[in-house]
């Protein structure tokens, strides 16, 4: 039984050192009091949403400058299509043009070739 007595006395010694070991380093690593963490959390509040305010002015200036490098990109390509449209539309109008005048030609050599018949024909009656 003496040894029963010693197993039960050294069990419960350890219980009691463990606990009190277990209490001084939950004290000594216990958190901060409730002010603490509610003023360490305000702080850490606050420096993320200062941190989300300048990304977004990071982002709308990056945005800005892609919009207007878009723009400018635009424009170009569209005066290089407008360059290209008068090109064609030059070139389509000579086309035209040396085109009307051989009809023209052709149509005042058949009017004056119909004139002649006409006149010969009216010398003969």
């Amino acid at each position: 039984m003496s040894e029963q007595n010693n197993d039960f006395g050294a069990f419960l010694a350890g219980f009691v050192i463990g606990g009190l070991v277990g209490a001084a380093t939950a004290l000594i690593l216990a958190p901060q009091s409730g002010n603490e963490m509610r003023a360490q959390l305000a702080q850490k509040s606050y420096d993320l949403r200062e941190m989300g305010a300048e990304r977004a002015q990071q982002y709308q200036e990056r945005a800005q400058t892609a919009v207007s490098d878009v723009r400018v990109r635009a424009t170009d390509v569209g005066t290089q299509a407008q360059d290209q449209a008068r090109l064609v539309l030059d070139k389509g109008k000579q086309k035209l043009n040396r085109q009307g005048k051989e009809i023209t030609e052709e149509v005042t050599e058949t009017v004056d070739e119909v004139s002649a018949q006409v006149e010969e024909d009216v010398d003969s009656i």
